[in-house]
């Protein structure tokens, strides 16, 4: 199993907004949010309760171009939000976010893994060479760029 993960303090925001933003993504509202580098995001097809919904995005992470479909897998409420990646099906990669309050804001916990268990690992080497280090300082970058500038469009959003 290969794990990345970030951990990005915001201020001023709840769990509750943040997660109910990126439940309900449209593409508008993502390209507002990091203009020019956040491409696509939406949802391509939606369940009730929201597991299920297939989610479509398409993003530069740094000099890498991130796109393709996803599936919510799990989610608890203004705690936790889990997307399978999907090439035609599941595959053994997840994207998720966790909300952690504090007093003046949120931890969110930005994780990427891919892999398996058991005999899976073998493939855990394969796995490194597109989540290299590379990818992990970009992704890293990233969430500590994108995720301060979503809190401080919701707080705007919220006083207007």
């Amino acid at each position: 199993m290969v794990t990345l993960k970030t951990v990005v303090k915001l201020k001023g925001v709840t769990s509750k907004e943040v997660y109910d933003f990126m439940l309900n993504l449209n593409d508008a509202d993502y390209q507002r949010w990091w203009k020019g580098t956040h491409l696509i995001c939406h949802t391509v097809k939606k369940y009730p309760g929201d597991i299920g919904n297939i989610v479509y995005a398409d993003e530069f992470v740094g000099k890498y171009r991130v796109k393709g479909y996803c599936v919510i897998t799990e989610l608890i409420p203004n705690r936790e939000m889990v997307y399978q990646i999907k090439v035609g099906i599941k595959i053994p990669a997840w994207f998720i976010m966790r909300f952690e309050d504090l007093d003046d804001g949120i931890n969110l916990v930005h994780i990427v893994e891919a892999g398996g268990y058991g005999i899976w690992r073998i493939f855990d080497p394969l796995l490194r060479l597109y989540l290299n280090k590379s990818y992990e300082k970009a992704l890293t970058e990233h969430a500590h760029t994108e995720f301060p500038m979503l809190a401080a469009m919701l707080v705007k959003e919220r006083q207007s």
